[in-house]
């Protein structure tokens, strides 16, 4: 008997996009719709394959691989490579436009905060409903009942309906009833993201158990130092196409030095690894050089600029900007605050355009992360958006031309030296 539980044969995913023609207001009247209707009509029997307000997009083609009993997998690729639309698939959330999938055994889901859980149910009664669906009887969910309530650290809040949840309980809660489950496939996306540094410390432990026990993990991360931890293959995916599998090592290197200007530019408004209570957002982020030029790969001793804009529909004067810089390993290098460098956005209506300059940058090389952070001087987070762009720092550049391993450390120090005889 094989012991492949995950085979997918030329699996593709198309999504049909929809824009709104250039100068039609976005305000209809009856009167209106009916003639564009009519018009729209007329243009689709004069020629039936034309229609410029939709467009195809293909978030997966042409993918195939397996995956065995007891494989740890990481799928690793940037934003819009097409991570969350195979797990979806796999899951069965989303069905293909075409391919093949083939699922031995329980699949337990985790892809956004609340997958799987009935808002006006109280904890308790998710976890037996999430029981039901994997299959499980009554019986098997008491017995692993307090494993589940203990791991999520959620007993206080037991009887409470989820929809009050924070999102961070919520998120232990789905994660425990997954992993507690004993599903033999357990799928999981970037929505670890949400919890704290302790709990996604606790998550990889617990899904390394679970690979030990001969269970199957599927893991999409943007944390290559997760990835490393846990997953025993990768899959790099690429603009919906699987461009290599190997051991995450190998495919860790690979994908961070690709390093290019789409890992430099982000439309955030679909953004999903984020937190707060979106009063005020986040539109796009962008890191560029000097002359505000895109750019992804700087040498130390260059000057760097990060770039966002905010949007919000009311005045606000209490706001409170941060940046944060992590390795590839997820080790956090820095937290810039605005405050910090007696800056003050004052009173801003509907957007703003942030410049944040760091002069003389001195770190090794290797691909760094940017997250951004946006909320009030009380700390009140309003959007929080993590590991959303990326930039290389490559050997050569002004201060040394001699190769600096990544092993040297993180940062590029030149103190001064003296000597006394």
């Amino acid at each position: 008997m094989s012991d492949t539980v995950i085979r997918v044969e030329n699996l593709a995913k198309k999504y049909v996009l929809a824009h709104q023609e250039q100068g039609r207001s976005r305000y209809k009247t009856f009167s209106g719709a009916i003639t564009n209707a009519a018009k729209s009509l007329t243009s689709v029997l004069n020629n039936p394959q034309a229609n410029p307000s939709r467009e195809e997009f293909w978030a997966l083609k042409d993918v195939s691989f397996e995956i065995k009993q007891g494989d740890r997998v990481g799928i690793i690729g940037r934003n819009g490579a097409g991570k969350s639309t195979l797990l979806k698939v796999l899951s069965r959330i989303t069905e293909p436009t075409s391919g093949a999938i083939r699922i031995k055994g329980r699949v337990a889901s985790l892809l956004e905060v609340g997958t799987g859980f009935h808002p006006e149910l109280t904890g308790r009664e998710n976890i037996f409903l999430n029981g039901a669906i994997l299959g499980m009887r009554r019986v098997e969910i008491q017995r692993k009942f307090n494993e589940i309530v203990e791991f999520a650290e959620v007993e206080k809040f037991l009887d409470t309906p989820v929809k009050r949840y924070s999102s961070g309980m919520y998120v232990r809660l789905a994660f425990a009833v997954a992993a507690h489950l004993e599903p033999e496939i357990l799928v999981v996306d970037e929505v670890l993201a949400v919890g704290d540094a302790q709990f996604q410390k606790k998550c990889l432990g617990k899904m390394e158990d679970v690979g030990k026990e001969g269970r199957t993990v599927l893991f999409v991360s943007h944390q290559m130092s997760a990835i490393r931890q846990l997953c025993s293959t990768s899959i790099l995916l690429e603009r919906g196409m699987v461009k290599a599998i190997d051991k995450p090592d190998n495919l860790i290197n690979q994908y961070v030095n690709s390093g290019s200007t789409d890992s430099a530019f982000i439309n955030l408004q679909n953004f999903q690894s984020r937190e707060g209570n979106k009063k005020i957002t986040f539109e796009w982020a962008k890191i560029c050089n000097i002359h505000t030029e895109i750019q992804s790969e700087f040498s130390i001793g260059d000057e760097i600029k990060f770039q966002f804009k905010i949007t919000h529909k009311n005045i606000f004067s209490n706001i409170k900007l941060a940046v944060e810089i992590r390795t590839s390993d997820s080790i956090s290098l820095c937290n810039m605050i605005d405050i910090d460098s007696g800056f003050d956005s004052g009173a801003i209506e509907n957007f703003g355009i942030y410049n944040v300059l760091l002069k003389d940058i001195r770190f090794y090389p290797d691909t760094y992360y940017l997250s951004f952070w946006l909320g009030s001087k009380e700390n009140e987070t309003y959007d929080y958006v993590k590991d959303c762009l990326s930039f290389r720092i490559t050997d050569g550049g002004k201060l040394t031309m001699r190769p600096l391993p990544r092993s040297a450390g993180l940062f590029f120090l030149t103190p001064e030296w003296q000597v006394e005889y």
